[in-house]
């Protein structure tokens, strides 16, 4: 079916990949080509209107995406498995949503997953304003694993709902701090703290919603936990701590499962391998800041952001607690 979008559609690519999409549409056909193209899933819709206004606003940061959608009618959706996971969470309009055997209706301010990521799924959204949150499976990988045994299999979500309420409003709490860095100019341009937020996001969604990934080491896990797997993982984060590694590619590298790497650090060096490859960067910002050139227009927010610090606070006091010392006055020698 060939598709038209009626309306107007505007997009912005930052130095970095973040890119900015902004939809006026006023067609049901329009609508739901373009959403069909936005999601990546071919879906269907019924309005309640000959003419619904929809207006769609994303910031996509390539492994996640950000979206606000606001719409004036009754939307009937049918939509094919999205193989992503998608956060929901409704700002002021409602939805009624039936996805294998869950079938919900969610009010505003309700967070839950659209549906179950490998599944197809139906909705009727009444009028308002909702977000999304648009994250690749392959994120979820990397910063948790399912097991036992050594060949990995895909996680599944057991629940598209939170596990209780505490858990829905820390998973809001990340969310809206990626998007404040998504605004942030510095941020936006450095792909370590982009890859940094989207494991941040996958983490905070398998902590928030049921899942079958598994957190308690195994007696093979245990086993695994030795200097050797030590030295290979801090071996691999040394050599490239400027690339967007993961807790699954570390422990690749050093030949043993997440779960294992996390406790082989925690057992000699009572830290977390995320915490290491966050000193290791460290290091490699006071460097920067040490060496920089006083004509080369170096800033703080600037050095901190390639090394995956996105906030200055933060940054600040890590560096301080390090050196004795703040980032601005190392620049300033």
């Amino acid at each position: 079916m060939s598709r038209k979008h009626i309306g107007k559609v505007a997009g912005r690519e930052d130095k970095r990949m973040v890119t900015t999409t902004a939809a006026e549409l006023t067609d049901v056909d329009a609508i739901e080509g373009f959403l069909s193209d936005a999601y990546g899933s071919d879906l269907r819709i019924r309005s309640d209107l000959d003419h619904p206004l929809l207006r769609f606003c994303r910031a996509d940061a390539g492994a996640f995406a950000l979206d606000r959608l606001d719409q004036s009618a009754v939307l009937d959706f049918q939509v094919a498995p999205m193989n992503k996971v998608v956060i929901a969470r409704m700002s002021s309009a409602r939805v009624q949503r039936t996805c294998a055997d869950s079938d919900r209706q969610y009010e505003v301010g309700d967070i839950f997953l659209g549906s179950y990521p490998d599944l197809p799924y139906t909705a009727r959204l009444q009028p308002g304003e909702l977000t999304n949150c648009v994250i690749d499976l392959a994120e979820i990988a990397k910063v948790a694993a399912t097991a036992p045994g050594r060949l990995p299999r895909p996680i599944r979500f057991t629940s598209l709902d939170p596990i209780s309420p505490a858990a829905a409003a820390r998973w809001w709490t990340t969310r809206s701090y990626a998007a404040d860095l998504l605004d942030n100019p510095d941020a936006a341009a450095a792909p370590l703290v982009l890859a940094s937020v989207a494991q941040l996001l996958a983490a905070a969604t398998l902590a928030a919603f049921p899942n079958t990934a598994l957190t308690d080491p195994t007696i093979e896990d245990r086993h695994d936990a030795h200097p050797a797997s030590l030295r290979r993982a801090i071996a691999f984060i040394d050599d490239n701590a400027h690339r967007d590694i993961s807790p699954a590619d570390i422990a690749a590298a050093a030949y043993v499962t997440i779960r294992a790497l996390q406790l082989v650090f925690r057992r000699y060096l009572d830290t977390t391998p995320t915490a290491y490859l966050r000193q290791v960067r460290l290091h490699h910002a006071h460097h920067d800041l040490r060496t920089a050139d006083s004509t080369s227009g170096a800033t703080v927010s600037a050095v901190g952001a390639r090394w995956g610090f996105a906030n200055h606070s933060r940054f600040t006091a890590e560096y301080r607690a390090a050196y004795g010392t703040t980032p601005s006055q190392t620049l300033r020698r």
